[in-house]
């Protein structure tokens, strides 16, 4: 940490972090500290700075500190002002943090301390030792930081303190357990549509464990037992903190953060500030916790004061807003929605069964295009098909079906839009060529149908560099489109298109004897080989059921 952070430095003999200026801030404000175990990183230490801590006191993983180290902390940081202990609500931290305050109040230096127990999952339980104290510390340590910065004294500091905690409340869930190095394997076992509700930061389990729930699902009934037991103040102006506890990503912080503003303003309540990240961890341990914090102006400002603490994010906070561009983007998407009466012609009709036909099978084929991909790509094709089949699904109805080629554009259109990544515009590019040749014909038959689908396979060249034998979808398109061609004019129109499937099902088991040259299976190199092209395969999944339809009475 001390090579990370310049502004910190170790307190020589012991486990301590110190501001790096402590001599000379000792004597300008009361010292504020705070600590526990490590393996809750950025937590401790990282918030030591200007307008946070200024010393943290670090155990070993999942251990409080020694007494002998936080009374080396204190002495170090101290000055006339006296020292604010902040402490975590558990029996070790407690005993070795209250037993160095006694120490040095022996020696003349004036001490506070505030327990932090801000759990809500044992409140109102036999637990003896009450509440446990969760990520709900660090918004104490940017109160007490800020307000001790301005000069407040230890006095009014601590009165802050413990009124806050008074308004703070958290609640944690785990969807894996964490593993502590001592050990070396995890500390339970969840099923695999399991999770752990209420949680502490030492990877032990929760007070209960049930089903997995989605994430919408899961933030309300986090929040629901935070609104429970919190208590915010008659305003009901609020701080929230989406908490990660160690491997939960960014994207799905974000999506907890995004439904509890909503779920909270829902319920009466305002909320000022919203922050999301990685506060105070518990190792490796997938899963998240939530605080809801009360405030007034004064808090706020106190918690908008710039630090110089590295863990705390210091960009400027406003009172989040329900997003503009949204409305904006969804007005755009109506207005260029293509709009149809539904199928009023035969040839609508079957259209119309066909899309659906295909969009079914994708979905049947989710399981089996994900592992296919996850051998030779990045694992994704199986859920952006899945999402693509939804899409088209929920907008056939809007299609002009009786019009053929508009609605084949149409489809383009939902595909380059919903599908995503580089297949959303390779298959907007094959429908909407597809359409447009076929309006310009002027007619229906296989002949026609060939050469539309001939000019996309050859759109798909143009725009992404594929030709046949790169193991691409067009290793299953470029088959079925010679078989329709060598067909026309000879056998009966079922027998030809269903001979075009085969052709297409055939080449998708070629391409597990090429190499890739476009795509992420072309960093595989020669570890693709034996395994068919996941791409090709979607292909020819929807090639054959839309086939099929055509001909189901």
């Amino acid at each position: 940490m001390a090579a990370l952070h310049p502004s910190a430095a170790r307190l020589l003999g012991h486990k301590v972090m110190v501001r790096a200026d402590a001599e000379r801030a000792r004597d300008q404000q009361v010292a504020v500290l705070s600590g526990g175990g490590s393996g809750h990183e950025p937590a401790h230490e990282g918030y030591i700075g200007v307008g946070m801590l200024s010393a943290a006191v670090v155990g070993e993983v999942f251990t409080s500190p020694s007494s002998d180290s936080v009374f080396a902390a204190i002495k170090a940081v101290s000055g006339e002002g006296g020292a604010l202990l902040v402490v975590k609500n558990y029996t070790g931290d407690r005993l070795n943090f209250g037993l160095a305050a006694e120490m040095v109040r022996a020696e003349g230096i004036s001490v506070e301390m505030i327990v932090v127990d801000d759990d809500v999952a044992l409140k109102g339980t036999e637990q003896a030792t009450g509440a446990r104290g969760l990520a709900g510390t660090i918004f104490i340590h940017k109160l007490v930081g800020a307000a001790a910065a301005e000069g407040k004294s230890l006095a009014d500091l601590a009165a802050m303190g413990r009124a806050a905690v008074e308004s703070l409340a958290t609640m944690g869930v785990s969807l894996s357990a964490g593993t502590s190095p001592a050990v070396g394997k995890l500390n339970f076992e969840l099923g695999e549509h399991e999770m752990e509700l209420g949680l502490g930061i030492h990877g032990e389990r929760g007070v209960k464990r049930t089903q997995l729930q989605t994430a919408d699902k899961l933030t309300e009934t986090l929040l629901s037992q935070i609104l429970k037991h919190g208590r915010f103040g008659d305003e009901k102006r609020v701080a929230v903190m989406v908490n990660n506890l160690g491997a939960t990503t960014e994207m799905e912080l974000a999506i907890v953060a995004r439904h509890a503003m909503r779920f909270l303003e829902s319920n009466g309540i305002t909320v000022e500030r919203m922050y999301a990240g990685t506060f105070l961890s518990s190792l490796d341990m997938a899963g998240i916790s939530i605080t809801v914090l009360g405030v007034n102006d004064e808090w706020l400002r106190w918690l908008d004061a710039v630090t110089t603490a590295p863990a705390w994010p210091n960009e400027m906070k406003q009172r989040p807003r329900q997003p503009q561009a949204q409305i904006a983007a969804e007005l755009g998407r109506k207005a260029s929605s293509p709009t149809g009466k539904g199928a009023q012609s035969e040839a609508g009709r079957i259209t119309k069964q066909a899309i659906e036909a295909a969009c079914k099978a994708l979905l049947g084929a989710e399981g089996e295009l994900t592992e296919m991909d996850r051998v030779t790509g990045d694992g994704d094709l199986g859920t952006s098909m899945e999402r693509a089949a939804k899409a088209v699904q929920g907008a056939v109805g809007s299609y002009p079906l009786d019009d053929v080629p508009a609605t084949i554009r149409a489809i383009g259109h939902t595909l380059r839009r919903e599908l995503g990544g580089s297949s959303g515009p390779l298959y907007g590019v094959l429908f909407l060529r597809c359409g447009s040749v076929l309006e310009k014909s002027g007619a229906m038959g296989l002949t026609q149908w060939a050469g539309a689908l001939d000019q996309g396979c050859r759109a798909i060249s143009e725009l992404g560099g594929a030709k046949p034998g790169d193991r691409t979808m067009l290793d299953a398109l470029d088959p079925f489109v010679m078989a329709l061609r060598k067909g026309v004019g000879g056998k009966a129109s079922r027998e030809v298109i269903l001979a075009a499937v085969e052709a297409a099902e055939r080449g998708v088991e070629a391409t597990a004897r090429m190499k890739a040259r476009l795509g992420r299976s072309s960093y595989l190199g020669d570890r693709v080989l034996g395994y068919p092209d996941p791409g090709a395969k979607a292909v020819a999944v929807w090639l054959r059921a839309a086939s099929e339809a055509l001909f189901a009475r």
